[in-house]
């Protein structure tokens, strides 16, 4: 492909295909009509456009090329006489090349608060909607669930199945609905922000695609459910996140601990606004049900908050994690648990904890439990058990910059140097 066709493409994917794949939803009331219609377009552009041109509008041009291969299939199918009508409502011939909307709009919304519907199982839920409503790969889905992408393959199948042929409204809930889905929905935007401060795979240690759109949908959210604390909260832990952003590789692209960020370059705007925001969450939760969100942006802030690595509040984040283990405690906020409790009271004691939450048996794949025992070993002088383990966090590694981070790291202390900097 020509260089303008592959900008075109790549900003369709990253920045229209969510938007574009929800109102296909919308029009069409079924998720494998829609995908398989917007991939379609998709294929047909890059076949086409090195030969006639890139179109004015890249995005109006596909999503009306797949608004009319949807159409196709409808006429091929028994239903299309029941399809038609929402096909074709408010359809101009020539749309595509002034009147398509693309921004983000209440369509992302619906399409989100639907793959979110109760007949879905809650991972079924989040998986579903990862795929569809954030666009993230099957593959990148099932490592953030830690399971084989044949398994994750199979869940997404048949949530869509199942979810079409419920006919479950198109809609976003009542308000006296919307919190009953609201957490599942925090819980995919919470793994779209995951996703997007650490890329699952690939070469790039940050995805700015995921992260912006993490940031699109809590700011989305706190316009929907004003006030909500866990709203506020996740809001809050996405911007602290982001804020770091620019520290979190050296000039030769290699990872940063947080120990060693230039923090001087950090969004300070957007600490501040993650502070506040947190300030709000804690202050508008009833103190015997706060939050994980509102916690974890709490964490967050202290460490945001600290003038330097050794400023650093340690005894607060120890306290915090506590009463984020004992009301909503899962292996990767024990993980952060045990670390906290080992820079506070000393790495064997961090280890103990490791070994006393049996974080092995819950995370047998997950590349940043020998990383973190790595670091504690490494700081109790264990060198050679810290070498291991950097080794085995490298082969559990599917992002190819973590991996090569965690072999230097190895090949650092197989060598005997101290570790000035990751």
């Amino acid at each position: 492909m020509t260089p303008d066709v592959t900008t075109a493409i790549e900003t369709i994917y990253r920045d229209d295909w969510t938007a574009i794949l929800a109102t296909l939803v919308r029009q069409t009331r079924d998720l494998d009509t829609a995908e398989d219609a917007l991939q379609e377009a998709m294929a047909r552009a890059i076949a086409s456009w090195p030969r006639d041109g890139v179109p004015a509008n890249p995005a109006g041009w596909v999503s009306i090329t797949a608004r009319r291969i949807a159409i196709d299939a409808a006429r091929r199918a028994s239903a299309f006489q029941d399809k038609l009508p929402l096909l074709v409502v408010d359809d101009e011939p020539d749309a595509s090349l002034h009147a398509i909307d693309l921004a983000f709009g209440d369509d992302r919304l619906r399409l989100i608060f639907t793959c979110c519907h109760p007949l879905l199982s809650q991972d079924a839920r989040l998986a579903l909607t990862l795929r569809l409503v954030c666009g993230l790969p099957t593959a990148d889905i099932a490592a953030l669930f830690l399971v084989p992408e044949t398994t994750m393959a199979a869940r997404i199948t048949r949530a869509k199945h199942r979810l079409t042929a419920s006919g479950a409204p198109y809609q976003i809930p009542s308000p006296e609905d919307i919190e009953t889905r609201l957490n599942d929905v925090l819980a995919v935007v919470y793994l779209v922000a995951t996703a997007g401060h650490t890329a699952s795979s690939g070469t790039e240690l940050h995805n700015t695609t995921h992260m912006q759109l993490a940031l699109t949908l809590t700011r989305v959210l706190c316009e929907l459910v004003p006030r909500h604390p866990e709203v506020l909260g996740l809001r809050a832990l996405v911007l602290l996140a982001e804020a770091r952003k620019d520290s979190r590789l050296d000039p030769e692209g290699t990872p940063l601990t947080l120990e060693h960020m230039d923090r001087s370059l950090w969004n300070r705007q957007m600490i501040a606004d993650g502070v506040a925001l947190t300030e709000t969450s804690l202050r508008i939760s009833k103190p015997e049900t706060v939050g994980p969100f509102a916690l974890q942006a709490a964490i967050a802030a202290v460490h945001a908050e600290a003038a330097t690595y050794d400023d650093t509040d340690w005894a607060q984040i120890v306290a915090l994690y506590a009463v984020l283990n004992h009301r909503h405690g899962n292996a990767v906020t024990r993980l952060g648990y045990a670390v906290a409790v080992g820079m506070h009271e000393g790495p064997e004691v961090g280890l103990k904890m490791i070994d006393t939450f049996r974080l092995d048996e819950a995370l047998p794949s997950y590349p940043m439990l020998p990383a973190a025992r790595a670091d504690l070993l490494r700081r109790s002088g264990r060198n050679a058990e810290a070498v291991e383990e950097y080794q085995r966090a490298a082969t559990l590694s599917t992002n190819q910059t973590l991996a090569r981070w965690f072999m230097q790291q190895a090949e650092v202390l197989m060598i005997g140097s101290e570790i000035r900097k990751p």
